[in-house]
């Protein structure tokens, strides 16, 4: 079977573009990637990098690309997109680039999304309001709440909360808010990833999980009575403990994700373990959507020195889950 992949390149003057042309030199087998982009502009990056491309409409039906391949569905930029040079005018063209290829996969057209890096300063001096990946998503499938994750080999990590300065961590984890992450976390994870029975680990908030209480008392009000109530319904959840004794294979070796409370609690352990080999997942949407796990890196755009391992790990992981949900 070829599978149909939407691939938005995101940020224009980073690497998105370099990474699509870099995979397009050695596709994945039995895949058919669709670029959202404007065609000129991978046209000009494939040129930079010195490496051959050809581009072409995507058919009635699914066609395994061949080396140097590209589909595309063409959306011009506004304005030129200069390697490593940000330009606020191309902002909107970044977000309709997520939409048509959103919608596309929503509509069955395509049967997974796969993004490139964005860069979400810009787009915010576009004029835009823009949070992340997550949430814009979230909002064009209708969908209340979505879950980031991180995953490399050995290791996902999900997000209780993401984006929000530090100092409103706290106030944002609340019990409503944990069962609605454990529960789409957990249900994900049977659906998306085949796992029969998940095991989640949970990270407090505070040092030492509050020390009963001496160092907070988040866990104690909110995250244990959020965790005895999901385990009354049949969830295995250990926690909520210590983050800086989770992430030992103690507790790892024996669990299949962990929830961490805020953005850099769990994301610079996967980092660490996994850098340009991890990819990252939208949970609780009702399409499949991977990413890579780096930002734009306008230093390195029309470089040749960009990697594109995370890239083709994203587009893995959204085969992998394609093909967990496809009845046998």
């Amino acid at each position: 079977m070829v599978y149909r992949l939407a691939l938005t390149p995101g940020e224009p003057a980073g690497i998105g573009p370099d990474l699509c042309v870099q995979l397009a030199r050695n596709p994945p087998a039995n895949v058919e990637l669709i670029a959202f982009s404007d065609p000129d502009l991978l046209r000009e990056r494939a040129a930079a990098l010195e490496l051959p491309l050809k581009l072409a409409p995507p058919g009635a039906s699914a066609r395994a690309c061949a080396p140097g391949e590209l589909r595309t569905a063409p959306i011009r930029l506004p304005a030129p997109a200069i390697a490593g040079e940000l330009n606020p005018a191309n902002s909107g063209y970044v977000l309709e680039t997520l939409r048509v290829a959103t919608r596309q996969v929503l509509d069955g057209r395509a049967d997974a999304l796969v993004t490139g890096p964005v860069h979400k300063a810009v787009i915010n001096q576009g004029g835009y309001p823009f949070s992340g990946h997550t949430e814009f998503l979230a909002e064009i499938c209708g969908c209340e709440s979505s879950v980031m994750m991180l995953a490399t080999p050995g290791l996902r990590v999900a997000l209780a909360t993401t984006h929000l300065p530090l100092k409103e961590v706290s106030a944002a984890i609340s019990r409503e808010r944990l069962l609605q992450v454990l529960t789409i976390l957990e249900r994900d994870l049977r659906v998306r990833f085949g796992i029969e029975r998940p095991r989640i680990l949970v990270c407090g908030l505070n040092p030492h999980a509050g020390e009963s209480g001496e160092l907070g008392r988040e866990e104690q009000e909110v995250i244990e009575p959020a965790l005895a109530e999901l385990r009354a319904s049949g969830m295995e959840l250990a926690g909520p403990l210590p983050a800086d004794t989770l992430f030992t294979p103690r507790y790892l070796d024996h669990a299949d994700a962990v929830l961490s409370m805020y953005h850099d609690q769990g994301l610079p352990v996967l980092k660490f373990k996994g850098f340009g080999k991890a990819v990252n997942v939208t949970l609780g949407l009702p399409i499949i959507r991977t990413s890579v796990d780096h930002g734009a890196a306008l230093d390195l755009a029309g470089s040749g020195k960009a990697d594109s391992g995370s890239l083709r790990f994203a587009i893995e992981t959204a085969l992998e889950m394609l093909r967990a949900g496809d009845p046998e």
